[in-house]
C-alpha cells in the first residue's frame, strides 16, 4: 500500500524530472482531443521537413541522407526537453552555412574526415548548449541586437542565394567568397545549361505560386516529387540534368573520431559561434510563437532543449540544428497543440528512411536549389532595413556594416564582427550617457530634468545631478568630469551636490575609488557630495564585511530619497523643513 510519504516522494521526483524535461510534462498531461490536430500537423511538417533536410545537406556539403538524419532525431529530443508547444527543430540555412564554413578549412579534402568533423562539431554544440542552460545563460538570446542580427541574416541569405544559383543554372563555379563567386557566375552566364534551368526555374515558379496561393500545401514536397517524376518519365539524365543519386536506407552507423588538441580547440571555437547564432535566431522563433499562442517559455530550458536536439543529431550522425521558422509555421497553421507534432513528424520521416529512399535518387539538384532559394528568401529582411532607415541612421549603419562584413569576410568572421559591433555599441552607449540637473516640479511632486521642465525650481546652493548610467571603470571619468562641469556652470556657489543614484545598477572598485577622490576634492572646496536613492542590490558586488564598514564610514552622505537629502541640506542650513516631493528615477 502506497503511503503518503511515498506519494510525496514520487511527486517530488516527477517535479524534478519535469523541470528538466518540460516536454515530457506536456506529454504526461496530454489531452486526447489534441490528437487529430497533432497527427495532421506532424504529417504536414514531415512533408516539408524531409525535402528541406535533403536540400540543406547540400549547404553543409554532405550526402542527402545526413540531412534526413538531421531532420529526424533532433525532433524526438526536443519533444522531451522543449518548452515550446509549436517549435520544430531541424536544419537551418544560416546554421548549415556556418557549419560548412567551419569545416571546409581543415577537412583536407577528405570526405570521411569532413563527416567526422561535422559530427564532432555538432556534439560540441549540443554539449555547450546544455552547459549554458545549467549555468542559466539564457540571456545570450538577447546578446545580438536586432539591427545586427538583421544584417547578419541578410548577409547569410545573399551568400546562400549566390551559392545556389550555379546549381539552378547548371553552371560550375569554383571561386570562393561572395564577390568572386558573383563575378565568376556573371562571366559564365553564357554557359547556362538550358534543360537544367528550365526544370529548376519552372519548379521554382511553381513553388513561389504555391507559397502565395496555397500556403497550407507542402510546396517543397510537391516540387521535389514533380522533379523526380519528370527525370524518370522524360529520361532527363540523358540531357545532362544532375540528380542527387543513391540515398542509403536504414539507420545510421555510429562513427566517432577523436581529434588532436589543435583541431579540437578549433572545433570548440567554431561550436561557440554556432551556439550563439543558432540559439539567438532559434529563440526569436520560440518567443514569437509562444506570444502568438499565449504562453511563456524559459530561455534556460530552451538552451537545454536545443542542446539535447543537437546531441541527438550528432549521435545520429547529423549536423547542427536550431528552431526553424518555416516548419514551425506549418505546425502552427495546421493546429498543432503539443510536442507530439514533432514525434509524429519524426516517425513519418523515419519510415521513409527505412523503406522509401529509392525514389530520392532521382531528385534533381536544380530542384533542391529552387527549394533552398525560396526557403532562404524569407531570411532577407528588406522591410527591417527600411524600418531602420526611418528609425535610426546609426543602427542602419550597424546593420549594413554587419551585412557587408559577412559578405566580405565570411560567416564565422561575420559572427565575430557582429559580436564586436554589439560590444562596441554597448560600450559607446554606456560610456557617454546623458547627464541632467534636476529641479523640483511641485505639480508633479518630485524632481525632474530642468531641460525637460523649464518650470522646475532649483534650490539655492544645492545641485541635484543625475548620471543616466551605472558608473563603472569605463565611464566614471565622464561622471566625474560632467559633475565638475555642472558645478562650474552653476549660477550660485554650490554647497551640496545630491547625486540621484536611482539609475545605478552596477558599481565596481574603480568607480568607487574615483568617486572617493572626487568627494575629497569637492570637500577641499567646501562642497559636500551626497547620493540618494541607491539600490540595495549594489551591495552584492562587494564583500559583506567591507560593505558594512563602508556604510558606517559614509552613511551620513547616503539618503534613501532625494527628498531626504534635500531635507538634510535644509536643516544643516537652519532653514524650515520643506515639503518636498519624492525622487523619480
Amino acid at each position: 500500500m502506497r503511503t503518503h510519504h511515498d506519494t510525496a516522494s514520487l511527486a517530488g521526483f516527477q517535479q524534478k524530472v519535469f523541470r528538466f524535461a518540460p516536454g515530457l510534462e506536456a506529454l504526461a498531461h496530454y489531452q486526447p482531443s489534441w490528437l487529430s490536430h497533432d497527427v495532421a500537423a506532424g504529417l504536414s511538417v514531415a512533408a516539408v521537413a524531409l525535402p528541406i533536410g535533403v536540400a540543406y545537406s547540400d549547404l553543409v556539403g554532405v550526402p542527402a541522407v545526413y540531412g534526413i538524419y538531421s531532420a529526424i532525431f533532433p525532433l524526438l529530443a526536443y519533444a522531451l526537453f522543449g518548452s515550446s508547444r509549436q517549435l520544430i527543430v531541424g536544419p537551418d540555412a544560416a546554421t548549415c552555412l556556418i557549419v560548412a564554413a567551419s569545416l571546409a578549412a581543415f577537412a583536407e579534402g577528405d570526405p570521411d574526415r569532413y563527416l567526422s568533423l561535422m559530427v564532432a562539431v555538432t556534439l560540441l554544440t549540443g554539449a555547450l548548449l546544455v552547459i549554458a542552460g545549467f549555468f542559466r545563460l539564457g540571456f545570450i538570446a538577447n546578446f545580438l541586437s536586432q539591427p545586427i542580427l538583421t544584417g547578419y541574416l541578410n548577409g547569410t541569405a545573399l551568400i546562400i542565394m549566390v551559392g545556389q544559383l550555379p546549381k539552378l543554372l547548371g553552371i560550375n563555379v569554383d571561386a570562393g567568397g561572395f564577390f568572386p563567386k558573383v563575378a565568376e557566375l556573371a562571366s559564365k552566364l553564357d554557359q547556362t545549361h538550358l534543360p537544367t534551368l528550365a526544370l529548376g526555374g519552372g519548379l521554382l515558379v511553381v513553388l513561389v505560386v504555391l507559397k502565395k496561393l496555397a500556403p497550407s500545401l507542402p510546396g517543397a514536397l510537391i516540387v521535389v516529387v514533380a522533379g523526380g517524376v519528370a527525370v524518370v518519365a522524360l529520361n532527363l539524365q540523358n540531357l545532362g540534368i544532375a540528380v542527387i543519386g543513391t540515398v542509403p536506407s536504414g539507420l545510421p552507423t555510429p562513427h566517432f573520431t577523436l581529434f588532436d588538441a589543435s583541431t579540437s580547440a578549433t572545433l570548440l571555437r567554431d561550436a561557440v559561434g554556432i551556439v550563439l547564432m543558432s540559439f539567438t535566431s532559434g529563440m526569436l522563433t520560440v518567443k514569437s510563437f509562444a506570444t502568438k499562442n499565449h504562453y511563456d517559455v524559459d530561455a534556460n530550458e530552451e538552451l537545454i532543449a536545443f542542446g539535447a536536439a543537437n546531441l541527438a543529431s550528432g549521435l545520429g550522425q547529423g549536423f547542427a540544428v536550431t528552431g526553424t521558422g518555416s516548419r514551425t509555421a506549418v505546425s502552427d497553421s495546421m493546429g498543432g497543440k503539443s510536442q507530439l507534432v514533432g514525434i509524429v513528424a519524426a516517425v513519418a520521416m523515419l519510415l521513409i528512411l527505412l523503406f522509401l529512399t529509392s525514389p530520392l535518387a532521382f531528385v534533381p539538384t536544380t530542384v533542391l536549389a529552387a527549394v533552398i532559394l525560396v526557403s532562404v528568401s524569407g531570411l532577407f529582411n528588406f522591410g527591417g532595413l527600411r524600418e531602420l532607415f526611418a528609425i535610426s541612421q546609426r543602427e542602419l549603419a550597424l546593420s549594413l556594416a554587419t551585412l557587408f562584413g559577412v559578405l566580405i569576410f565570411g560567416m564565422l568572421p561575420g559572427i565575430l564582427l557582429a559580436i564586436g559591433l554589439s560590444l562596441i555599441w554597448l560600450l559607446r552607449v554606456g560610456s557617454n550617457p546623458s547627464q541632467e540637473i534636476l529641479g523640483e516640479v511641485t505639480e508633479l511632486g518630485g524632481f525632474y530634468s530642468i531641460d525637460q521642465h523649464p518650470n522646475a525650481t532649483q534650490i539655492p546652493h544645492l545641485l541635484v545631478y543625475r548620471f543616466n548610467a551605472s558608473p563603472v571603470f569605463f565611464n566614471v571619468d565622464v561622471f566625474r568630469d560632467g559633475l565638475r562641469a555642472k558645478i562650474a556652470a552653476a549660477t550660485e556657489p554650490v554647497e551640496w551636490v545630491v547625486v540621484d543614484a536611482g539609475p545605478f545598477n552596477v558599481l565596481d572598485a574603480t568607480a568607487l575609488g574615483k568617486i572617493d577622490d572626487l568627494r575629497a576634492e569637492l570637500s577641499d572646496r567646501g562642497i559636500v557630495l551626497t547620493f540618494a536613492g541607491a539600490k540595495s542590490g549594489l551591495k552584492k558586488f562587494f564583500k559583506a564585511e567591507w560593505t558594512k564598514n563602508r556604510i558606517s564610514e559614509v552613511g551620513n552622505f547616503n539618503f534613501p530619497t532625494i527628498e531626504a537629502a534635500v531635507t538634510s541640506f535644509s536643516e544643516r542650513n537652519s532653514s524650515p523643513k520643506p515639503n518636498r516631493g519624492e525622487s523619480h528615477e
